[in-house]
């Protein structure tokens, strides 16, 4: 830490303060006698043995840089205590200018941006529609119907290809009657009705049978991702080799233990069906009204947030994008370039965050909201109740200091959601299972 430290402060805007920082220059030359000292003891110059170098010699030679080297070291080992002291939110680096020895000291100037100051307006007036759902009977049978989907296999049939059937086949394509790179394959597999071909290709190969040969007349979309083959007319020479029909596993005991249901049989699977699916109601519920909670502060509350807030948002987004893509095509994040997501893609969602986070952190201080242990470990039990072993689970998140720190800071935002909604005028509406969910699911992509 350094001593006799002077700062004094002057706000030049609602989002700036400059600060005036003086540090007693017998500091640095103190510093800089020490390092030119050490210095000393390897420098290398010609006529001289290692070591024996004349102090006056490596003042001359090395003075200057080295005397630089301490200011800026002493800049930045001062700033941020500089900001400390006059008790100033920061946010961002600062940016240091007029750097000068001026008498005993040295002065040099920093701007930082600080957190917005709000008082957050228009709580009373909020409207707030929170949608829920139920889960009944029928519901649940979709869901198990759809489990069964998602593990069908095919079975060989004699007959003619329909929607839903797997096909099995040969294809050639042509396009002004000269074959293209991409454009064959062998035994390829391909379900009716999954959309994976060009349009009218899927379609021209329905009611075909096994054995039998076609050629499909079909046209490439004008913004096809191949250049050469953009809105142009195509023929697919087609061999179907083998037809096959899709075939639901049965509800017996070797499907219910893939959902670790080892007794109870179908009703037990029904139970913890249902079971997961109101978690996920009250899950979707939950972030639905949350959102809805903000977007009507967000309306009511309109100030300016520092750039430095918006960018380090930009960047968490950009670094969030690039996970995504890389969990998407393999790979880490690191082995993509981000100017493939440029700032402009994330400036408007980002500047909405910020806004929001100094709201949130407004109303946190001003009504003294502290984070409640209990919510805490209930938070903790609940999530660990998706695991094989909870206890395990339980453990690892009360131990490890910042996975616990994330659960209080989820926890703590939660709570703000309860003030918000105990403030405003709430209004409960029921939805279908399916659209809670799907919306959920669709504001998720879009964070």
């Amino acid at each position: 830490m350094a001593t006799n430290l002077q700062v004094t402060s002057e706000k030049i805007s609602d989002q700036e303060t400059q600060l005036t920082v003086k540090v007693p220059v017998e500091q640095i030359q103190n510093k800089v006698e020490a390092r030119i000292r050490q210095t000393a003891k390897t420098a290398k110059i010609d006529g001289f043995r290692k070591g024996k170098v004349p102090m006056s010699h490596i003042r001359a030679q090395y003075g200057a840089g080295i005397q630089q080297e301490v200011i800026n070291d002493q800049i930045r080992d001062t700033v941020f205590e500089a900001i400390k002291q006059e008790d100033i939110r920061a946010v961002g680096m600062p940016n240091i200018d007029d750097v000068k020895l001026e008498d005993d000291f040295l002065v040099y100037q920093a701007t930082v941006e600080i957190f917005p100051e709000v008082e957050v307006q228009g709580l009373g007036d909020l409207k707030i529609e929170r949608q829920t759902s139920t889960v009944d009977d029928k519901e649940v049978d979709k869901m198990i119907k759809s489990l069964q989907e998602q593990r069908l296999t095919y079975k060989e049939k004699k007959g003619m290809l329909k929607k839903k059937d797997q096909a099995i086949f040969d294809f050639e394509g042509t396009v002004d009657g000269e074959k293209f790179e991409g454009g064959a394959a062998e035994d390829f597999e391909l379900v009716m009705g999954s959309n994976r071909f060009i349009p009218g290709f899927e379609d021209g190969m329905l009611d075909m049978k096994a054995g039998e040969e076609r050629v499909i007349d079909v046209t490439f979309p004008e913004d096809y991702q191949a250049e050469n083959l953009k809105g142009k007319d195509a023929q697919f020479k087609v061999n179907l080799k083998m037809v096959k029909k899709p075939v639901l596993p049965e509800l017996n005991e070797e499907f219910f233990e893939l959902f670790g249901v080892k007794e109870g049989g179908l009703e037990q699977l029904k139970a913890d069906v249902r079971k997961n699916m109101e978690r996920e109601i009250k899950n979707a519920s939950r972030n639905q009204v949350k959102q809805a909670a903000f977007d009507a502060l967000l309306e009511k509350n309109e100030f300016d947030v520092p750039k430095a807030m918006v960018e380090q948002e930009v960047d968490r987004q950009r670094n969030q994008m690039l996970q995504r893509f890389a969990s998407q095509f393999g790979g880490d994040a690191s082995q993509f370039d981000a100017s493939m997501f440029p700032n402009e893609m994330f400036e408007e969602q980002a500047t909405r965050a910020a806004r929001l986070g100094v709201i949130v952190a407004s109303l946190i201080d001003a009504n003294n909201i502290k984070v409640d242990q209990e919510r805490v470990e209930a938070f903790i039990n609940e999530s660990a109740e998706n695991y094989e072993d909870p206890t395990e689970v339980i453990e690892y998140f009360k131990n490890d200091e910042q996975q616990r720190a994330g659960i209080e800071s989820v926890v703590l935002e939660d709570q703000v959601v309860d003030f918000i909604l105990e403030q405003g005028k709430v209004t409960d509406k029921e939805v279908k299972y399916t659209d809670l969910i799907a919306a959920q699911q669709q504001q998720q992509m879009m964070m």
